[in-house]
């Protein structure tokens, strides 16, 4: 019937991801005896051998995330947030559904800000033999308030009720990072199918055959308004339904028509479909990209959240409901915290007050003229594993901020989610070598834990770059042990270079903040960080907590021998005091504010760095770059004479991280140059060495408490955060969302 829509190539559907099954953690207690106490650390975490026997609190704990995206081989992903709300049998004034529309997108802002957009109806729906009439769609360029704005003043100029009431009704809305088309209201959605709006969609993902899919609609008649793939999506639906009721199909159902769209769909997608064809019902569905299911039961007196019982929750009973689809359970724990994680393949279907979850099966209606009925799935709620609190602000003005100063409580070593580790331990002690594999902050982040794990291993750990290494096809061999860095376990890149070492045969590890995530179910085991909801686009806690897990990590695979006892009852030590040391450098911020006051005016900034805070210089010039736009640059101190001293005057500030560690001596010769040359220098110093550093008091000095050399970039990077932080509110930039950026690089 729509094979005309088909006619090149094999849907990437056939393929099956990179593995089937997720992963879920073993254990693995490691005992260090101590003189003065005994000291056990319990490493959790996950390995592929024994998800399929998760209990029913791990699988619940997978929603406690804040992304959870997995990927299929060749696929790759934009950066989006989808959300709709459906309230059934209790009536709700479009004003509120309105709100509860934007709060909803502020939520998953992060995701994306550059356009964004929502679809409502325009009046209460007619009786069930007559179309609904012809929903509403408002779409802004701009951040969820430019929106906002927008659509009030759409409402103004139109006189449309906002106090009018509706017992059912569906609203979708979607914020954008653009990848295919400008920020534009015509690249933003909700996607539509053409005039009267009879299919409308909002999408998180990348259709990557839209192009033959654009061609052979346009032969059809149908003409593009957008630049973006989405928009085949919707027109495509409108031409499955048109084809088979010219064919005399009956009871063509919503679910049916979304099927047969699947079926066409090759790539990653998270979709949600609205019709003005099937009014008062949402159809949710996905492959690759994160989406869940929210769903609150109401009492009779419509404000009391129903308690949670068993699977026949999502049956038809007539109760008064309320239904919330997201990409992201921060948009839907304030409402509730009864959620379903929809899984890839499942198309969820919410008509009439009931839940109905079917499987997509891509060789059902393949061969055959008529729409494939398939078959259902029984699945029951989970509950979410997160507070409100987790994911507002509290009394701080940014959520980088917050993120800052919660470090603390995130470097906290009594227990660490490493994980899955104790069936692989002997085959990575017997690797040839270690190869960390990131991006961004996550490649920063094992560059500073290189040098304890060679240390303590005896393994030589070499790094990549994941889009380098792809780029040059550089050699992994079966005898590596690749450790894929990613803090929301979907980077784009680094999941490239996952399937690249899974194809070379090599023993792959995953070191993520995100239980379920593309990362965490693809490697052979890996590691949880554990370091809660980070909603700032610049990573912060994120970082240290990687750090701190990566110590962990190289004190598990390294041998527990006489002649290192020594060091690693120090490196405990050090871990244990942590978190008061990060509250001490916190400490810092005023004198960090003062600092960016100095620097507001500039246009550079240069960070040395050897050894150990290498690691540390990258990313403090990194931070400072991501969010205070000021050009800034890490620099390894041994190579400042082979070029970059060219750039030292009077006026080039110079922050040079001089923490007393092996290489101390060394930044002390380094510094003797630059001031040579009249630097500007901004000297970090351990706790009582300025005049080691700055003799004469010639230069600003920021002391930091000193702790265990491997675990100093943890103390380091405080200040630099800090200092990121300040530049970029008095330069009037926007702290948690960068221009240009979004939380997770999920294109190439």
């Amino acid at each position: 019937m729509v094979s005309a829509l088909s006619p090149r190539g094999t849907n990437s559907l056939d393929r099956s991801p990179i593995s089937a099954a997720p992963r879920h953690r073993g254990t693995l207690h490691r005992h260090i005896t101590k003189t003065s106490r005994r000291l056990q650390f319990v490493l959790y975490g996950y390995s592929q051998r024994n998800y399929d026997q998760t209990p029913q609190p791990w699988r619940a704990a997978i929603v406690n995330c804040h992304r959870t995206e997995h990927s299929s081989r060749a696929n790759w992903k934009r950066m989006c947030g989808i959300f709709a709300y459906l309230n059934y049998s209790v009536n709700r004034e479009r004003r509120y559904i309105l709100e509860v529309l934007f709060n909803g997108l502020r939520r998953l802002e992060y995701r994306g800000y550059d356009s964004a957009g929502i679809s409502i109806d325009s009046s209460l729906s007619l009786d069930a033999d007559t179309l609904s009439s012809t929903p509403l769609v408002f779409r802004q360029e701009g951040n969820i308030e430019s929106l906002v704005k927008s659509v009030y003043e759409e409402v103004a100029e139109t006189d449309l009720n906002l106090e009018e009431s509706f017992f059912v009704h569906a609203g979708i809305a979607h914020t954008r990072w653009a990848t295919h088309g400008e920020p534009a209201p015509r690249n933003s959605h909700p996607q539509t199918s053409g005039p009267g709006n009879e299919f409308l969609v909002v999408h998180n993902g990348v259709v990557t055959n839209y192009e033959v899919l654009k061609e052979t609609l346009v032969r059809h008649g149908f003409t593009f308004e957008s630049e973006t793939d989405t928009e085949v999506i919707p027109k495509l639906a409108k031409f499955v339904f048109d084809k088979a009721n010219e064919e005399g199909d009956q009871t063509v159902t919503f679910s049916q028509v979304v099927l047969e769209v699947m079926r066409h769909l090759e790539g990653a997608y998270a979709l949600i479909f609205k019709s003005r064809h099937y009014p008062n019902e949402l159809i949710a569905c996905k492959r690759g990209s994160p989406l869940l299911l929210g769903v609150k039961e109401l009492t009779e007196d419509f404000g009391v959240e129903a308690s949670f019982h068993d699977a026949k929750f999502l049956s038809k009973d007539g109760k008064p409901k309320e239904f919330f689809l997201s990409s992201d359970a921060n948009a839907v724990v304030e409402h509730t915290k009864q959620v379903l994680v929809i899984e890839d393949g499942e198309v969820v279907h919410l008509k009439d007050g009931c839940v109905s979850i079917l499987k997509f099966d891509n060789s059902k209606g393949k061969h055959s003229g008529a729409l494939s009925r398939p078959s259902s799935v029984q699945r029951a709620l989970s509950i979410l594993e997160m507070e409100v609190e987790q994911i507002n602000k509290g009394s701080y003005e940014h959520y980088m901020q917050k993120e800052i100063h919660e470090q603390p409580e995130f470097v906290k070593s009594k227990t660490v989610l490493l994980g899955g580790l104790k069936d692989h331990l002997k085959t990575i002690r017997r690797s040839r070598r270690i190869v960390f594999i990131g991006c961004g902050t996550s490649y920063n982040a094992a560059l500073a834990a290189r040098p304890i794990l060679e240390e303590l291993s005896g393994i030589p750990v070499t790094m990549e770059v994941a889009s380098d290494l792809l780029d040059r096809q550089g050699p992994i061999y079966r005898e590596d042990t690749a450790v894929f860095v990613s803090q929301s376990g979907e980077t784009a890149d680094t999941l490239h270079a996952l399937e690249y070492a899974l194809e070379n045969g090599a023993l792959c590890v995953g070191i993520t903040n995100t239980v379920g995530s593309a990362i965490a179910r693809n490697t052979h085991c890996g590691v949880h960080i554990n370091a809660g909801c980070e909603i700032g686009v610049a990573s912060t806690k994120a970082y240290t907590s990687q750090i701190v897990v990566m110590a962990m990590l190289a004190l598990a695979i390294g041998d527990d021998t006489s002649s290192s006892l020594g060091r690693r009852e120090s490196i405990i030590d050090g871990l244990f005091d942590l978190p008061n040391k990060v509250r001490e450098v916190l400490k810092l911020d005023q004198e960090m504010k003062d600092l960016a006051k100095l620097l507001i005016a500039e246009q550079s900034l240069l960070v040395f760095g050897r050894g150990y805070n290498y690691a540390t210089a990258l990313e403090g010039a990194l931070k400072v770059k991501e969010v205070a736009l000021m050009h800034s640059e890490g620099i390894i101190a041994g190579e400042m004479k082979h070029g970059p001293l060219a750039l030292v005057d009077e006026n080039l500030p110079i922050v040079v991280i001089a923490t007393r560690d092996a290489c101390f001596s060394k930044q002390q010769s380094v510094i003797q140059q630059l001031l040579a040359r009249k630097g500007r220098l901004i000297m970090m110093c351990s706790k009582g060495d300025s005049a080691a550093v700055c003799p004469g008091g010639s230069c600003r000095v920021i002391e930091v408490p000193q702790v265990e050399d491997c675990l100093q970039p943890v103390i380091n990077v405080v200040p630099l955060q800090l200092l990121a932080y300040h530049l970029t509110v008095l330069r009037g930039y926007n702290v948690d969302q960068p221009r240009n950026l979004a939380k997770s690089v999920t294109t190439q």
